[in-house]
């Protein structure tokens, strides 16, 4: 599996890559652009991801904007549906309305900070990204 990790805390970009790796090859990046840059890249070079990973607080552009950004590059290049890539949203901005317009701007999983290891391990199956 081929993962792009978008996240700008320190601590908790190490815990979620030492998490992650184990599933397959884990891009980082600190900020909404790079992640939006590197995703475009991997498109273009035939290697795209399978999962996204993005933080809703980043600086530059927001974890929405990326979002926003990547499903829109999907448009343009005729990916839509199941072949789009899975994007989970990662943040301690659990309140409804954020978590509605995650899910109204095209994420896959919008997943609360800390990250609890079992339940990230369980939306991981149920995309059937690991077995």
């Amino acid at each position: 599996m081929k993962i792009l990790l978008a996240e700008d805390d320190f601590a908790s970009r190490k815990f979620m890559v030492n998490y992650l790796e184990k599933y397959g090859e884990c891009d980082i990046t600190v900020d909404g652009e790079e992640a939006v840059d590197a995703f475009i890249m991997a498109l273009e070079d035939g290697e795209p991801y399978d999962l996204v990973c993005l933080d809703v607080m980043m600086p530059v552009i927001d974890g929405y904007q990326a979002l926003k950004a990547i499903r829109d590059i999907e448009k343009d290049h005729g990916i839509a549906g199941d072949d789009r890539v899975k994007i989970i949203m990662t943040t301690a901005l659990n309140e409804e309305r954020n978590v509605k317009k995650a899910f109204e701007m095209g994420c896959t999983v919008y997943c609360g900070k800390p990250i609890d290891v079992e339940k990230f391990q369980m939306i991981l199956k149920k995309l059937e990204l690991i077995k």
